[in-house]
This record gives C-alpha cells, sequence and structure tokens, in this order.
C-alpha cells in the first residue's frame, strides 16, 4: 500500500537520527544558528557542511522554516501571545489548561513556542499545540502504534512531525483522556 506524502515525511522525521546521527530538534538547532532565511540556502549549507543527503536536507529546511528558528530573537510569551490573538483570543483559556496538563506529565517537559504552534518536547517531541481555526485547538501527539479511534484520529495532513491529532473546541475537552494519550506519547519520548 502506497505511503501518503504526510506518511513518508513522518518517517524520514523518525529516522532522521539514525540516519544522520541527530534528530530534527537538533538539526534545528544548528539550521537556527545559521541563520539562513531562504530554502535552498539551508539545504545548500546542510550538504556542503555536514554531508547530509539532499532528501533528508530538504526535509530539515522545510522544518527550519516552519519553526521560526530563523528569527529566534522573539521572546516565547510574543510567540504565544500572536498565537492567539485577533480571531483566536478565545482559544487561549483552551491553550492555558492545555499547558496546565502537560506540565503535570514530568519535571523533564519542554515547552517551546514556534511561530504557529508550540512544541511538547522531553528526549524528543512528543506533541504539539497549534491553533488551527478562530473556534478549534489542535494537539499533535505522537504514539506509534495506537489505532486511530473516536477523538485520536491520524495526523494525515495536519503535521507531519506527529501521528496523531485530537480536535478541542473547549475547555472540557481538555480531559482524563487526552492526558491518557499525552502521558503515553511522553513515556515514549
Amino acid at each position: 500500500m502506497a505511503k501518503s506524502p504526510e506518511e513518508m515525511a513522518a518517517a524520514m522525521v523518525a529516522n532522521l537520527k539514525e540516519k544522520t546521527g541527530k534528530s530534527l530538534d537538533q538539526w534545528l538547532k544548528i539550521t537556527g544558528k545559521a541563520k539562513l532565511e531562504k530554502h535552498g540556502q539551508i539545504v545548500k549549507m546542510l550538504k556542503a557542511d555536514h554531508g547530509v543527503t539532499h532528501g533528508f536536507a530538504n526535509l530539515i529546511a522545510h522544518h527550519t522554516l516552519a519553526s521560526d528558528t530563523v528569527t529566534g530573537n522573539k521572546d516565547d510569551n510574543q510567540l504565544v501571545d500572536a498565537q492567539y490573538s485577533g480571531e483566536k483570543e478565545s482559544l487561549r483559556p483552551i491553550y492555558d489548561a492545555l499547558i496546565a496538563m502537560v506540565k503535570k506529565l514530568g519535571s523533564d517537559v519542554e515547552i517551546s513556542p514556534k511561530k504557529a504552534y508550540v512544541s511538547l518536547r522531553r528526549n524528543k517531541q512528543f506533541g504539539l499545540i497549534q491553533p488551527s481555526t478562530k473556534t478549534r485547538v489542535d494537539v499533535g501527539i505522537n504514539i506509534k502504534g495506537e489505532k486511530p479511534a473516536g477523538r485520536l484520529e491520524a495526523s494525515g495532513s495536519f503535521n507531519s512531525m506527529v501521528s496523531h491529532r485530537v480536535r478541542i473546541e473547549n475547555k472540557k475537552e481538555v480531559n482524563a483522556e487526552l492526558k491518557k494519550w499525552l502521558k503515553k506519547a511522553y513515556d515514549a519520548s
């Protein structure tokens, strides 16, 4: 059965450390320090300076530009405030409830705001929080081997860095069921 482009990208991210010696987060730190602003420049630097193959360099460059590591000067609070401004301002209580839940998973949880989402990490990214529409926050979760069911759906085209997604439209949906999935992802990371 042929894999979708999103599934192929997710597989590449999963294999990145084995194939290149570094995780995506480690590569994002390297490309962020380079402060290159164009996709082609990042690909060229990764290939020339680090011996990364074209496919992986392309993947890393894509994630670099999507993650806001290039402009890394912005304060984390400003990034989150920008995500939950304007039409999405009413979603901030959902975000705050999610962060409170995530912080209870363990003292080693790293909450890392990006331009469009907030990355949740331990040893590697186990989830993300993104205000996707003016009425919904999407929680991306990395739980390989878990079959999509009910609220827990396959990530599909949502984000190739996670395996599943849960759509949240009100604070009541930040519940024990969601915590169970996040805890499973946290434990596996």
